[in-house]
């Protein structure tokens, strides 16, 4: 059940009129409905994992309050358990057939323990959440949670369960413990940002996907020149996919009374691959910032710019590990934490760049367009399924073939692209690249009518699936 399927829309509306109009006045009440309607949207995709997130929920419950109400080795004791059975299951499910074929290829072993293992959905974003929840209990930044309906809302709240954001407990838990209340201009925010979701979703990534999957599946038999222009406009699609799902997830959110984790804010805009990793993917980036690089940082302060280039390197494998049992992911990763050095040796890690306004300079011009070229070189590594399919992408786009005329340019594509960018760009300073309440009544109601005519003419329906579920 997609968000852009007529089943979803069904859904929510019954949703939201029971949790405002029945139950409005009764958290607790609003809260079964929100539980029941998680487990019923996640059974909907695979009933059988519903029992593996149902008991993730209640053993992290129970382990919470062991964590939180423990001292010393005892703390420790069931701290380490819930992070042992919290990892060890994303493990399981997501590593462990690479690391056994792995290992059965080095030693040049005939492997007859790889299973049939089906990813669950969902399962790294509230993973995520569960141990950011022990680690802030330990921490004390939190204290454990004792009504076990909130817990569980936290673990399976449905806008943000199949591709995240990956929201940290601090956040969501307050929420879900208080009265929730409605008003017509979060309403109407929201709306805005699910209409701006599904635009990116629909029209442009949807359009974009059979280009860049016959160019990706065929690049043996393509110029470099065909591929380059592929991989460019993948970086489209991936971002209009991913951050029109996240748009929309904010989006029904903020129509249940609830404020989720910010996951974009116009990476696209970017001058330097710090400042693209600030705005991409916050959720997941804040998240190992705080558990995984400031740790590091710490460890590796006596050795000063190598101990920070040591720490973000580490900290970017393991953001390409996340995203899945290949060699090509944890080496897209490396890449971008090898991306930083020039930034540390020159002491610009953490210079902000504002952008001029109402156009930028050329300067900020050929940042923002050196930022997406490294990036967009990295992408070569996402979307190949081995380093064999990498290599032979690379060999083809640094051959003379590169300069060729590249096959597959649609003017619609490019129209919509820039379409993409222009409202992006007149929105880069706002919560949201659709909000527009800052203009008149009559801008803003033909500026509605003219996406929602862009998704009805120009949107493909078919494929609803996103790309960020697989992960």
């Amino acid at each position: 059940m997609q968000f852009t399927s007529i089943a979803f829309i069904l859904f929510f509306t019954l949703v939201f009129g029971l949790y405002w109009f029945v139950f409005q006045r009764n958290v607790k009440q609003q809260n079964i409905l929100l539980l029941a309607a998680s487990y019923f949207f996640y059974g909907c995709w695979d009933w059988k994992f519903l029992a593996l997130l149902i008991a993730a929920s209640g053993i992290s419950y129970f382990l919470g309050i062991k964590i939180g109400g423990s001292e010393g080795k005892k703390k420790s004791f069931f701290l380490n358990i819930g992070l042992i059975l919290a990892i060890g299951t994303l493990f399981y499910f997501k590593y462990f057939n690479f690391f056994i074929n792995s290992f059965a290829d080095l030693f040049h072993i005939n492997n007859k323990f790889t299973l049939n293992i089906i990813l669950p959905l969902g399962i790294s974003f509230y993973t995520f959440r569960i141990i950011s929840y022990f680690l802030d209990i330990k921490n004390k930044k939190l204290k454990p949670e004792n009504d076990i309906l909130v817990f569980f809302n936290y673990v399976a709240f449905f806008p943000s369960m199949t591709s995240g954001p990956i929201d940290k407990g601090g956040l969501l838990l307050p929420q879900l413990r208080k009265e929730r209340v409605f008003t017509f201009e979060n309403g109407a925010d929201a709306a805005r940002q699910i209409l701006w979701g599904a635009f990116k979703k629909l029209v442009i990534a949807n359009s974009i996907t059979p280009i860049t999957q016959n160019i990706f599946q065929n690049y043996e038999h393509l110029s470099g020149g065909t591929i380059a222009f592929g991989i460019i406009l993948f970086l489209f699609e991936i971002y209009a996919d991913f951050s029109g799902y996240s748009d929309m997830a904010i989006g029904f959110a903020k129509l249940l009374g609830i404020k989720i984790t910010k996951n974009f804010a116009f990476p696209l805009f970017a001058q330097n691959i710090a400042e693209f990793w600030r705005k991409w993917h916050i959720s997941l980036t804040s998240w190992l910032t705080e558990y995984v690089f400031t740790p590091l940082i710490i460890q590796f302060r006596d050795y000063e710019k190598k101990g920070l280039i040591a720490a973000i390197i580490l900290n970017f494998t393991l953001i390409g590990i996340w995203h899945g049992a290949r060699f090509t992911f944890i080496f897209f990763g490396l890449l971008h934490g090898v991306y930083y050095i020039p930034l540390i040796l020159n002491d610009k890690l953490n210079k902000k760049k504002k952008l001029s306004k109402p156009l930028p300079t050329f300067r900020e011009i050929g940042n923002i367009l050196l930022t997406l070229l490294i990036v967009c070189f990295a992408f070569v590594l996402f979307v190949s399924p081995t380093l064999t399919d990498a290599l032979g992408m690379y060999e083809r786009i640094f051959s003379f073939s590169f300069f060729s005329i590249p096959q597959f340019v649609k003017v619609k594509i490019l129209g919509l692209i820039s379409i993409l960018i222009v409202i992006d760009w007149l929105n880069k300073d706002q919560d949201h690249g659709f909000e527009i309440s800052r203009y008149t009544p009559i801008v803003r109601r033909v500026l509605y009518l003219f996406l929602i005519f862009m998704i009805m003419y120009f949107g493909v329906f078919g494929n609803g699936n996103f790309i960020y579920e697989q992960f």
